[in-house]
């Protein structure tokens, strides 16, 4: 065990306390946040409930601990930049299973738990021969944040596995099912990110996966490096290699994965960067052009470089990382300064793709 897990260990035994337990509840107070967010922010919640199933989410929702505290519901946290503690309520779902509830000679579907990690119903599907998300392996988070987020990589986007998603209502304690096409999926964006922020909380996703050999190789270096034909354990090792030599490891260093959205631009400013900077790599999305964020960094000369504890990872420029007592907001500061000085170079605003928790 090393001293920064044996001080959390210790740190949790003196100060975490079980307020109550009955069938319903699993309630802790001063509940360390360590574990819930993978910048490694040494901040706290006032109170954490974790619950197993839909019928515990609906009796909490009831209570009055819930109707009177300020909450926030969070999955691996690995997309989470909390500023101080949180003086409210913070929910995790805990629902697990992976199941298969339809199938044809075509396609299988396959109902996953919220609380399920994502890299683990990831190496389900590729065990299974099940065909689609390979190129979203060891994707930091749980299966719930899947459908909020819209992850991507590779050329491939949750939306693109989605089948239905089921969500408790916040308000009623009633369940309800969206088809994907009522979820209306972006780039990282979905409708529980905006239109339904803070209304629903979900509890299982369904994913439609192919039976039948189909690769995405068409996205950055991912073809040139996996050897002979491919298969979906060479897909699946490929890219976690490739992650691997690019992203640190949260456990080691505190991150949360890709810092920043990449931009997507109209053909006219594209055109005019383009011009100044023919070296620049661009991926054509609809008649719009995207370019990788972690290229204007770059650029701004901010890979490897630090503003205090807080740091742009060496290897890539889109990851943020924490060198071992940053806060929130030295980290936020760090932001700031390279939203500047891309917008002053490249007339480019970038937008974090990590949430701000104040």
């Amino acid at each position: 065990m090393t001293t920064r897990e044996s001080g959390h260990f210790l740190f949790q035994l003196l100060t975490i306390f079980l307020i109550f337990v009955k069938k319903e509840y699993m309630l802790y107070q001063n509940y360390s946040l360590i574990p819930h967010n993978t910048f490694g922010l040494n901040v706290a919640t006032k109170y954490f409930f974790e619950y197993s199933s839909e019928e515990e989410l609906r009796n909490f929702l009831k209570s009055e601990l819930f109707q009177s505290n300020s909450y926030l519901h969070i999955g691996a946290g690995s997309n989470l930049l909390f500023l101080n503690d949180f003086n409210g309520l913070i929910l995790h779902s805990n629902i697990k299973g992976i199941e298969i509830i339809d199938e044809t000679d075509d396609a299988v579907v396959v109902r996953v738990g919220a609380g399920v990690v994502w890299d683990d119903f990831v190496a389900y599907c590729v065990k299974k021969s099940f065909y689609g998300a390979e190129n979203l392996s060891i994707i930091p988070g749980e299966v719930g944040s899947s459908a909020v987020q819209n992850i991507g990589a590779y050329g491939v986007e949750a939306k693109d596995l989605i089948f239905k998603v089921e969500a408790i209502e916040i308000v009623s304690g009633n369940k309800r099912i969206f088809d994907v096409s009522e979820c209306e999926y972006a780039y990282r964006s979905s409708i529980f990110k905006h239109a339904l922020a803070g209304k629903y909380f979900i509890t299982y996703v369904q994913y439609k996966l192919s039976k039948k050999e189909s690769f995405n190789l068409s996205y950055g270096n991912l073809n040139a490096n996996i050897e002979g034909e491919p298969t979906l354990q060479k897909v699946r090792q490929t890219v976690v290699s490739v992650r691997e030599s690019k992203l640190p490891n949260p456990k080691v260093l505190g991150n949360a994965g890709s810092y920043f959205m990449n931009p997507v631009v109209e053909k006219s400013i594209f055109d005019k960067l383009y011009a100044t900077y023919p070296q620049m790599p661009y991926y054509e999305v609809g008649d719009k052009y995207k370019i990788p964020a972690a290229w204007l960094i770059d650029q701004c000369g901010w890979k490897g470089k630090s503003l205090g504890n807080a740091g742009v990872h060496e290897k890539q420029a889109l990851v943020l990382i924490n060198k071992g007592t940053a806060t929130g907001a030295d980290i936020v500061h760090l932001e700031q300064a390279i939203i500047a000085d891309v917008e002053t170079k490249f007339g480019i605003t970038l937008h974090p793709e990590v949430i701000l928790v104040k």
